[in-house]
């Protein structure tokens, strides 16, 4: 697959209603979009080995113990401790290499196995740290991809939202800390964090490949363009920069404003 046979898969993904959001398939293209030399058969044969193995377990297992033992157990999927910030944990190919990888990354192949086996299962886009809501006969719980998919409980996740500044009345309500968020929120999460890593390294290209996947994947959202923009003025292409900058005020009149002060200062370099 080529880098322009993935733009046009994720052009696709970014046209489907949320509801039918391809959220695996658009995950390997943005991970051959970045590399587009490699192979994504064994992230597939390992998906497809998780379903098989998720089938068997559901059988003599409750849903959230099948799912952690068959994902962290047989397939070895776990966080990646000691180098966290290193690019490949936010890559899925690369997770299926080195089994291991940030909580959203692990969770695309949660969501993907889990659905496969008809189990309710979602993505939480809870503050600073990424985790699943699974539906079970004793009500929906919090489940975490990065410690194994142990269960997370209600005092804990508290814990966590306080510590992540959120404000008491809003740390206690379980409703809003646990909602479901769209796949394609899920896989926008996960190029955010590719490009806020690049953009603290400095390494403008591959924040602009993950911006664009953005773009791509939530078509009507103007700020991908912004961060297309500021990376491509990274890299001197001040051209290219105005471009994405008039993308971005085309899609929303509160981006306007915005977009034209931040394009008034790049036409300015130019002269």
């Amino acid at each position: 697959m080529t880098r322009e046979d993935a733009e046009t898969l994720l052009l696709e993904a970014g046209a489907s209603p949320d509801q039918g959001f391809p959220l695996f398939e658009a995950a390997v293209a943005c991970a051959l979009h970045e590399d587009p030399a490699r192979d994504p058969a064994q992230t597939r044969a390992l998906a497809q080995s998780g379903i098989e193995r998720l089938a068997e377990r559901l059988a003599v297992e409750s849903p959230e113990e099948a799912l952690a033992e068959t994902l962290a157990g047989d397939l070895r999927l776990a966080g990646d401790l000691l180098t966290y910030d290193h690019p490949d944990n936010a890559d899925v190919l690369a997770v299926a290499e080195r089994r291991k990888g940030l909580p959203v990354a692990l969770g695309v192949y949660y969501l993907h196995v889990a659905r496969r086996c008809g189990l309710t299962v979602h993505g939480v886009d809870f503050p600073g740290h990424f985790l699943l809501r699974i539906e079970t006969q004793e009500g929906p719980l919090a489940l975490d991809p990065y410690s194994e998919g142990r269960v997370v409980l209600p005092s804990e996740l508290t814990r966590r939202a306080l510590h992540a500044g959120l404000p008491p009345n809003i740390a206690d309500r379980l409703d809003q800390l646990m909602a479901p968020a769209s796949d394609r929120a899920v896989l926008i999460r996960l190029q955010n964090n590719i490009f806020a890593r690049a953009q603290a390294a400095r390494d403008y290209q591959r924040a602009e490949r993950a911006a664009l996947r953005r773009a791509l994947i939530d078509p009507k959202d103007h700020r991908p363009w912004l961060d297309v923009a500021a990376a491509r003025e990274g890299q001197g292409a001040l051209a290219g920069a105005l471009e994405a900058l008039a993308r971005a005020s085309t899609l929303d009149g509160g981006a306007a404003l915005a977009a034209r002060a931040q394009r008034e200062r790049v036409r300015l370099r130019l002269n």
